[in-house]
């Protein structure tokens, strides 16, 4: 490949294992998702690239590499090592800007007291500052992505392995591993300003840290999602709605199925984790029966909704601990058809936040919410929701018992456990 580091570095014996925690003999980018370890385990189970011959092994240091790697090899079982932090944005927002584009130009053009707030841009054309914006937007969604094959692992080395800016594009493929990585979240360099997205418009963004979009068997293990140097508090405000450049952390959509993620952090977020993208009827025939994942383990903190938000699925959230901060919203997005367990979970809310905003309802759904924990002792959430906020009552029981579980550990236990192995750079 020429443009890769030490292709053959640590290639070491395939060698499973079926218990909770991998075996430690087995170095972290040859370990597989253990036996029942949530629904990534389910059938096949997930492997990544534990099977990669020498050939197929690589270690990179840049955004270029790191592509290259992917790329190589097709879906042959290939590891790819993360050595250092790698930043995804290349030249910067300048250099993905066509010519002609200007952003003072389309704050003028598109100002609601010129344009109003009846009709989209959708129809803009392409010499317009939309249209220029749209092009704009595509040279930097070319950059920014990259395609995951099937059967990958993908691991940091180290304690700060990383990347900044990426967005890792799971889509169509089988059984992927992504582990020991921090990934601070991309910023959108073109957002869109919708004048229609709600009373006062909108600027919507691109680009989620992940999105496993119409794949199965994937495991996300011991990482950080965090917006780190960007958080929305730096962005500025246009017309008196927040410059938004961030999307989400991670997103599992399009009949997405068998889907883990544990020990991970997600934090300092706005709009986190989107199980299922819509609820039009197209959206309803590819996800219904499945966006099937489990969390467990994870620390999510700091992060305003969508912990995660739950369409169709059967999902399974338990011994995760949640640390609700400054412009708290809820955790559990109630969809659409969806089928969530919340159980043996822990919630650390401030004062002035109560335990009825932890569920928040957006469809009628069915949910089980059991032996959880708010600032220390046990809290029925469905029960107080309801009680808290009668206009959106919630059913009990959805239906469904979780399975694929390996130890649970008790709720008033979850947050020293959580806080002393969750995240990126804790993985042996």
């Amino acid at each position: 490949m020429g443009v890769l580091v030490g292709a053959t570095a640590l290639v070491l014996a395939v060698t499973g294992t079926a218990s909770a925690h991998p075996a430690h003999h087995t170095a972290p980018d040859r370990q597989v998702l253990p036996a029942r370890d949530g629904w990534a385990a389910y059938g096949t189970g997930t492997t990544g690239g534990a099977a990669a011959d020498p050939a197929h092994v690589y270690t990179v240091t840049t955004w270029e590499q790191f592509k290259a790697a992917l790329a190589d090899g097709g879906s042959a079982p290939k590891i790819v090592r993360v050595k250092g932090t790698i930043d995804a944005d290349g030249p910067g927002c300048d250099a993905f800007a066509v010519p002609g584009y200007d952003f003072a130009a389309y704050l003028k053009t598109y100002d609601p007291a010129v344009w109003g707030r009846a009709r989209t841009l959708d129809a803009e054309p392409d010499d317009s500052p939309e249209g220029l914006r749209r092009a704009s937007a595509a040279r930097q969604d070319a950059f920014i992505k990259a395609a995951v094959p099937a059967n990958t692992t993908i691991v940091g080395i180290g304690r700060d392995a990383g990347f900044k800016g990426a967005s890792l594009q799971i889509k169509g493929v089988d059984n992927v591993i992504v582990r020991n990585l921090t990934f601070e979240s991309p910023l959108d360099c073109f957002p869109q300003w919708d004048p229609t997205d709600t009373a006062d418009g909108n600027w919507n963004s691109e680009y989620d840290s992940a999105v496993v979009h119409g794949s199965t068997h994937v495991w996300i293990d011991h990482d950080t999602f965090t917006d780190g140097d960007h958080p929305d508090s730096t962005l500025p405000s246009y017309y008196g709605r927040i410059h938004q450049q961030h999307d989400g952390e991670l997103d599992v959509v399009k009949g997405s199925d068998y889907v883990t993620a544990s020990w991970n952090v997600f934090e300092d977020h706005d709009k986190t984790i989107l199980i299922g993208n819509s609820d039009s009827a197209a959206t309803a025939a590819v996800d219904r029966g499945h966006l099937k994942v489990t969390f467990h383990h994870n620390l999510f903190r700091n992060l305003v909704e969508r912990a995660p938000r739950v369409r169709f699925g059967q999902v399974d959230s338990y011994n995760n601990h949640f640390v609700a901060g400054d412009g708290y919203s809820y955790t559990y997005g109630i969809g659409m058809e969806s089928q969530l367990v919340a159980e043996h979970n822990a919630f650390t809310l401030p004062d002035g936040v109560r335990a009825g905003a932890v569920l928040k309802k957006w469809k009628d759904a069915p949910v089980t919410a059991a032996d959880n924990y708010v600032n220390g002792r046990p809290v029925d959430l469905l029960a107080v929701h309801n009680a808290e906020v009668p206009g959106e009552t919630l059913r009990a029981d959805a239906g469904w018992t979780p399975e694929l579980r390996t130890r649970v550990d008790r709720p008033q236990a979850v947050p020293g456990i959580v806080g002393r192995h969750a995240g990126a750079g804790r993985l042996h």
